[in-house]
């Protein structure tokens, strides 16, 4: 089970940020997924191969800039090392694989 939390847009959006392993191995990272809503957000990462993603409870939840981040990203999905500090810019899923 991954840690992370969730918060609803204004629009009804819903951004969700979660602390993953990534399947190739590695360190942990961090995700921030924009869906309609909190299953399709999971069903984007596990057809990214982040298989039995599930959340509970609301412990981590992005914050304003994880946000901004994702809201600016064409594809709605972003990532960094989960121990990275604010001066390292989030990436693109593809520059994950």
């Amino acid at each position: 089970m991954a840690t992370g939390g969730f918060t609803r847009l204004p629009s009804g959006d819903v951004v969700v940020a979660l602390r993953l392993s990534p399947p190739s191995g590695g360190g942990d990272i961090r995700v921030i997924v924009l869906s309609a809503n909190r299953q399709r957000a999971f069903t984007r990462l596990r057809n990214l191969g982040f298989r039995g993603v599930r959340l509970s409870g609301n412990a981590e939840p992005p914050t304003a800039d994880e946000v901004r981040a994702v809201l600016h990203h064409p594809d709605g999905l972003v990532w960094r090392d989960a121990d990275a500090t604010d001066a390292v810019g989030w990436q693109a899923f593809t520059a994950l694989r």
